[in-house]
């Protein structure tokens, strides 16, 4: 069976009176629930400058969790974060209009990881990240939808001119922006040992991924390393709201599938 344990921080930073940064979860309750649905970690962080965007992370997350415990035993988990963060999309942009002026620009980044089995999807919109952390080497398992990173992929700018460019901030896509959003959906086998971290950008912004690596491989306590993680990021910048999740795979449960069915392979 699935095993993993898990920790998440949120922090204001040194500068910014409030968090718009909201971040959900939901465990596996027994080994059934975790063979049936599975476990879920999910992090938003709302448009920094537009209205409301402690609003829109919380609409995000609330309804991403919501389905997430309302999905249909054993629903592919592809598919069913397709769906959920959609809704979510949904909701927020719903939430926009709502408000009416002060809904105006209502926006956040979504990063959520959901696992089953031997399994991770991670389905992301904006330039909250997935990280993977594997025997001391971390991986980033997302995309930053930013217009410099877009620029980037089309060959228009180099990884170094992206990276220093104003535009590194201003977000290619978002949930809430528009009624309808492309969110990008990758599937990753995971092993014991796996630690997974979702985080906004008040981490990987001033935060090295080198540096990363170096703190969750030196805190045996996922506890102590999201603490160590922002007070890394407080320290080197503090400019913004930083929040993380760590997920540490403990056992895995490796599985096949015959006719849409999964079964244990030995």
């Amino acid at each position: 069976m699935l095993e993993v344990e898990f920790a998440q921080l949120s922090d204001n930073g040194m500068v910014r009176p409030h968090n718009e940064d909201y971040l959900g979860h939901v465990l596996a309750a027994s080994p059934e629930q975790a063979r049936s649905h599975g476990w879920l970690f999910a992090l938003a962080d709302g448009v920094g400058g537009a209205q409301q965007g402690e609003v829109a992370s919380k609409t995000a997350i609330e309804s991403l969790v919501k389905g997430f415990r309302e999905a249909a035993k054993g629903e592919p988990l592809t598919s069913l974060l397709q769906r959920l963060v959609r809704n979510a999309n949904s909701h927020v942009f719903e939430a926009a209009v709502a408000a009416g002026p002060a809904g105006a620009g209502m926006a956040t980044t979504l990063v959520a990881c959901a696992l089953r089995h031997d399994r991770a999807i991670i389905a992301h919109v904006g330039d909250s990240r997935c990280y993977l952390i594997r025997r001391g080497e971390v991986t980033v398992l997302t995309r930053d939808h930013t217009i410099a990173n877009e620029h980037e992929r089309l060959g228009l700018l180099t990884a170094q001119e992206a990276a220093e460019a104003d535009s590194r901030h201003v977000l290619s896509r978002s949930l809430g922006s528009n009624l309808f959003v492309n969110v990008e959906i990758d599937d990753h086998q995971v092993f014991p040992g796996d630690v997974l971290l979702l985080c906004s950008d008040g981490l990987h912004g001033p935060v090295k991924s080198s540096e990363i690596a170096q703190i969750v491989g030196a805190e045996a306590d996922l506890a102590s390393a999201a603490r160590s993680l922002i007070s890394l990021a407080n320290e080197k910048d503090g400019g913004d709201n930083v929040s993380v999740q760590l997920i540490r795979v403990l056992s895995v449960e490796r599985v096949g599938m015959y006719r849409g069915r999964p079964y244990r392979l030995r």
